[in-house]
């Protein structure tokens, strides 16, 4: 590879142990990042390939440019087989359940006696306490970690709308390998990392805490929130449509009255300034609604963004597919499925260089790669 070309973690190699979203969403990232990422998995290949409902998207969406290597890691023959082949490895990622790992004599402390520059990446509930022994899925931790009280109503705490938690915990393991490798370098020695969902959730919800140390004061859930905005709502436009405006300052809540025609309404007293219209928060959105549900989603919206005042319509996921400029900056890339076909996906929020780090091979089918990489085995006389 060249200069442009090559990619930041060209030259590491990972092993994968993992299903479901927390682990794979690690070993996605260090793939795209230009790690050689292998995924074992078991015989009849990861069971997150065949989920159902809201599930359906989990396999596709977290384990592009990896390989796949089939291996029953309950059997002799392939716990030598993954042991052998964790030692031409960087890194190792698990996620499975409190214990297992040991019991299969897969966990840490008795790997690195034998590859002392190992990175063991694990993927946890929660980090060492008194929490650690249980079982633990996002939603259980948004529950304890305060989000769902903070997203729901007063009284009906409600889980974020996607695997918030999981999908984090495997960014901060990614985070967790990076560091890791750069302190190897002056160490020659690998460590354990841990992610966890609990502290993930604890750490989305930290300005929440804060806001009460310094207040003495429970913040709200954000429903029943008392705004820092007199305008920052949702609002019922012509034939139901709706729109998210947001007028932040006194300058904002002026332009937005001039955008709607309606400069009287910025000439009332009781609008003159932020903190007089979020005293009087209701009438002012009633009186904003009604002049509102008269216009059109799509003749406001340019209006809105030419007089630089935030604004955004309510998106449903399946609309981002055709999303202009998700496509116009390269945030989907095209991909061939484990099945032949072809679909979309979402790249890393992130440029390098200017860059998107995109896909570079299909999702792997199960097991496609497994002589390749044994055969590696076999040629270092190792297997």
């Amino acid at each position: 590879m060249n200069h442009v070309t090559r990619l930041p973690l060209d030259g590491v190699r990972v092993i994968e142990f993992t299903h479901m979203v927390m682990g794979p969403t690690c070993g996605m990232i260090l793939a795209d990042l230009g790690a050689e990422v292998i995924k074992i998995e078991p015989p009849g290949g990861d069971k997150t390939r065949n989920l159902p409902g809201l599930g359906i998207g989990f396999f596709r969406s977290f384990n592009r440019n990896k390989k796949s290597v089939v291996l029953d890691i309950n059997s002799p023959e392939g716990k030598d087989a993954a042991v052998e082949l964790i030692g031409t490895c960087d890194v190792m990622l698990e996620n499975f359940r409190p214990g297992l790992m040991t019991k299969l004599g897969l966990d840490y402390d008795t790997l690195s006696k034998h590859y002392p520059g190992l990175i063991y990446v694990s993927h946890k509930g929660f980090l060492p306490g008194p929490y650690d022994k249980r079982l633990a899925l996002d939603e259980v931790v948004q529950m304890m970690g305060g989000l769902s009280y903070m997203t729901g109503p007063v009284g009906r705490p409600l889980r974020v709308g996607t695997s918030v938690n999981d999908i984090m915990g495997g960014m901060f393991g990614a985070i967790g390998v990076l560091a890791a490798l750069r302190e190897r370098e002056h160490t020659g020695l690998g460590q354990e990392v841990q992610s966890a969902l609990f502290e993930n959730c604890v750490f989305l919800c930290a300005q929440h805490m804060q806001q009460y140390a310094m207040t003495r004061e429970a913040p709200p859930p954000m429903p029943a929130r008392v705004s820092a905005w007199s305008v920052y709502d949702v609002f019922t436009l012509a034939d139901g449509e709706q729109l998210f405006i947001g007028a932040v300052s006194d300058k904002q809540f002026v332009t937005l009255c001039d955008v709607l025609a309606c400069p009287d309404l910025a000439a009332e007293p009781d609008f003159a300034t932020n903190a007089l219209r979020v005293a009087v928060r209701p009438r002012l959105l009633e009186r904003l609604g009604n002049i509102l549900k008269d216009h059109r989603v799509d003749e406001l919206s340019p209006k809105l963004e030419a007089a630089g005042i935030p604004y955004a319509p309510i998106v449903r996921p399946e609309q981002l597919l055709d999303d202009p400029h998700l496509k116009a900056s390269g945030g989907l890339a095209p991909m061939q499925t484990d099945d032949g076909g072809m679909t979309d996906v979402v790249l890393l929020p992130i440029t390098m260089g200017g860059r998107r780090p995109g896909v570079r091979q299909a999702l792997a089918r199960v097991g496609e790669h497994t002589q390749e990489v044994l055969a590696r085995l076999k040629r270092r006389g190792i297997a």
